[in-house]
């Protein structure tokens, strides 16, 4: 993503923002916020008076406008951000309008921003020439590829072995077969994780068949799927090879705080009960899912948490540990010490 920060007065005013990818638009859809005021230059159908009796059809130009936001829509495999709100500067004032954002297109957002948003403006910026992470998920009769994104792992294929696990040969090199040639497009990093032989076995056929391509990174995990994918992130493999640390620090805060519910140690989840540890002093490290920072009151809760030293982590609702998290009631907290 390219950011220009036009100059923050008490942390509010305007940021011209230009996404470059599927991850710079997860980001928009959590910085444009309701309430937000959104320049873009867009298409717009203008009237114009005719005494054809056949009208011709109406020509869109290009116009400047400004959209005072009511949602948005990220969808994610049309690689689309939809914005929908009501205009106030432009022509047709008063009028609604969706802005359809994809990579390229340049917004300035004008709205009161926190420290989180500003540090997601960094993570966008600082990962956009860095190159998706492939992590293939294998075990027997089965492969899963998976890329790696700042919002989370996103299934690319699913290859099986038709007759099950424990087929023949044949079967098992047709499998490998598949695999290798789902792979033909996909030049960048790839880890091969799972548990087992059976990667191994992958790795020397792909190895003969890209010998131009730099080895894959073999990976053993206890897990197979999602789940090996879990682990890969969660032991910091990702990290060394794009230098993000995010979505590993999602992995190890969440098994902390399961771990803690677990043993009964010092630990709060749901709202109520982390606004009080919070107004306590007695959170630690606070863990709030993305899509809470759109609720006022939870983002007063983590401004007071920052005030009293406390460490925030956001989840990204799109991964496994924030989905865990929002079935918590979306926020929680790792204490200091118990409070009753």
């Amino acid at each position: 993503m390219r950011a220009d920060r036009k100059g923050l007065v008490r942390m509010s005013g305007e940021i011209s923002l230009t996404p470059w990818s599927v991850d710079d638009l997860w980001h928009l859809e959590h910085l444009i916020t309701p309430g937000s005021l959104v320049y873009a230059t867009t298409l717009r159908s203008m009237e114009a008076a005719t005494d054809k009796i056949r009208p011709e059809k109406q020509k869109k130009i290009p116009i400047r406008l400004g959209i005072r936001v009511e949602r948005v829509e990220f969808h994610e495999y049309a690689t689309r951000l939809r914005v929908f709100g009501v205009i106030e500067s432009g022509v047709d004032c008063g009028s609604h309008h969706t802005l359809n954002l994809q990579p390229g297109f340049e917004i300035s957002v004008i709205r009161r921003w926190t420290p989180a948003d500003l540090q997601r403006i960094d993570r966008a910026v600082a990962g956009s020439d860095k190159q998706d992470v492939a992590v293939l998920a294998i075990e027997e009769g089965e492969a899963e590829l998976f890329f790696v994104h700042q919002f989370g792992p996103r299934s690319a294929f699913l290859v099986t072995l038709g007759s099950g696990k424990g087929a023949d040969t044949d079967n098992r090199e047709e499998f490998y077969s598949k695999v290798i040639g789902n792979l033909e497009q996909y030049k960048g990093p790839l880890i091969i994780a799972g548990p087992g032989f059976i990667k191994e076995d992958l790795a020397s056929r792909y190895r003969a068949h890209y010998p131009e391509r730099s080895a894959p990174l073999l990976i053993e995990t206890r897990r197979s799927g999602a789940g090996a994918v879990m682990e890969v992130i969660g032991e910091g493999t990702i990290e060394r090879i794009i230098g993000d640390a995010q979505l590993k620090d999602e992995v190890i805060q969440m098994d902390e705080l399961l771990k803690r519910i677990a043993k009964d140690e010092p630990v709060t989840y749901g709202r109520d009960e982390t606004v009080d540890a919070v107004s306590c002093g007695a959170v630690e490290t606070l863990l709030i899912v993305d899509n809470g920072l759109r609720n006022p009151e939870i983002i007063s809760v983590m401004e007071t948490a920052e005030q009293m030293g406390a460490r925030i982590v956001i989840f990204s609702s799109s991964f496994e540990p924030g989905k865990r998290l929002s079935s918590l009631g979306g926020i929680g907290a790792l204490l200091r010490y118990a409070v009753s």
